[in-house]
């Protein structure tokens, strides 16, 4: 059984690297051979924007592809070199033994993993977004970042990584039922924890200022039934000039509007945008995605349940025996490839769920064309691909094609247009 592994592995890495890369490829290409405006967008878009939105584009999907090849080359280098065992053996005669083993067996390939794309993030930050003018980040700032992302995984991953350790040694077979549990609930805590005190260390949020845009969306929220711990405004523009606006608690959230949107944006727009954001919590999409993401955690520690104590899976990758780390390592390194088929579901499903939200905005601000101004205005603004490839779109776009996207607007404010005069 031991020989059918490795082999199995390969054909399904391949296959994951094979279709990432073609689709890539074909949507530079795509986009490399368009010019100027999509006729559905002409009049909307400028021809500058269009180029500058293009050039964004080739010079992303470039970086990507650098990073997609060092992933296809660092992944079967880890799993196949036999770094994994000889990290195990040397912590063994380091003298770590069970739940100290386990962590720092994990944190060292966590920490090695951050050392190796560290360079490539740099250079998106410090180069890519610079040159297209969206990097506002500081060397300073960006160090401080990384300061405090590395205090956090310390704080919270170390004691995370023993409880998983404990869960795993010491409840008995359905180990993985408790752990799942364990880990559900953890996940809402740290849902409640990051707008008050994890997404503090970072940025600065501050009510927004009493006006007119304050006014509408407080007015806008009522109206639409939506309970909320307030509005506020985010620094965003300290670290980037991109635009965008979320909300962040699961059960009462907070609106949380970039400055770089309240700067840029007609009131009209900033209500539609707000309205569409309500219209994925009333719409329960938030929640859905919530119980998607245990439903997938639960899967994944089922499949680890099954494997954890398989000793042909440690032999091939060059383990003499099972060791609880060794199998965790393994299928974070590994597992993706068994699952990455699973993403154009993922992407369709989000696509749905956001014609289900600007339905909801037309219905509720009763502004389609502000509605469309303002998906016109952030794909300008942040330079989005005006010319995806549709199997590249299919594949990775949680958000529809812009032009799809601004007729489904149109066929939906007809139709309420429709039912009024009815009425």
């Amino acid at each position: 059984m031991e020989r059918w592994v490795v082999p199995v592995f390969l054909v399904f890495f391949v296959a994951q690297v094979g279709i990432e890369t073609a689709l890539l490829l074909v949507n530079l290409r795509h986009v490399a051979g368009a010019r100027g405006v999509p006729p559905a967008l002409a009049g909307a878009v400028d021809a500058g924007t269009a180029e500058r939105s293009r050039a964004y584009t080739l010079a992303n999907g470039r970086f990507g592809l650098v990073e997609g090849l060092l992933g296809a080359a660092v992944t079967p280098a880890v799993l196949f070199s036999g770094i994994l065992p000889w990290l195990d053996a040397a912590l063994a005669r380091a003298g770590l033994e069970g739940a100290h083993r386990f962590v720092a067996y994990l944190a060292l390939l966590a920490a090695a993993s951050s050392v190796v794309w560290l360079p490539l993030g740099v250079w998106r930050t410090f180069v890519l977004e610079a040159r297209f003018g969206f990097n506002r980040t500081r060397p300073r700032t960006w160090i401080a970042d990384r300061a405090k992302s590395l205090f956090l995984q310390l704080a919270i991953g170390i004691p995370l990584l023993y409880a998983v350790y404990g869960f795993m040694r010491f409840t008995g077979r359905l180990w993985w039922v408790w752990l799942f549990a364990f880990l559900s609930a953890f996940q809402l805590f740290l849902a409640w924890l990051y707008p008050t005190v994890i997404a503090p260390l970072f940025n600065r949020f501050a009510p927004l200022p009493d006006g007119p845009l304050r006014e509408r969306l407080e007015l806008l929220a009522r109206d639409a039934g939506f309970r909320n711990r307030g509005l506020y405004v985010m620094d965003a523009s300290r670290r980037s000039g991109h635009s965008n606006a979320y909300f962040t608690g699961i059960f009462r959230p907070r609106i949380v509007l970039f400055d770089t949107l309240v700067e840029r944006m007609t009131v009209d727009e900033a209500a539609s945008v707000l309205a569409h954001e309500i219209g994925h919590y009333k719409a329960h999409h938030v929640h859905r995605r919530l119980a998607a993401g245990l439903a997938s955690s639960f899967a994944a520690l089922l499949v680890l349940s099954w494997l954890v104590a398989w000793p042909p899976l440690y032999h091939a990758f060059g383990f003499a025996q099972p060791v609880l780390h060794g199998i965790v390592a393994l299928l974070a390194l590994g597992g993706g490839a068994f699952v990455f088929w699973l993403q154009p579901l993922a992407s369709l499903l989000s696509r749905r769920h956001e014609y289900e939200a600007d339905r909801f905005a037309v219905r509720v601000a009763r502004a389609p064309q502000a509605l469309k101004a303002a998906l016109l205005r952030l794909t300008g603004e942040n330079l989005s691909n005006l010319h995806p490839h549709p199997w590249y779109s299919a594949w990775h776009y949680s958000h529809p094609v812009l032009v799809e996207r601004l007729a489904a607007i149109d066929r939906e404010a007809s139709a309420q247009g429709a039912a009024t005069a009815a009425t």
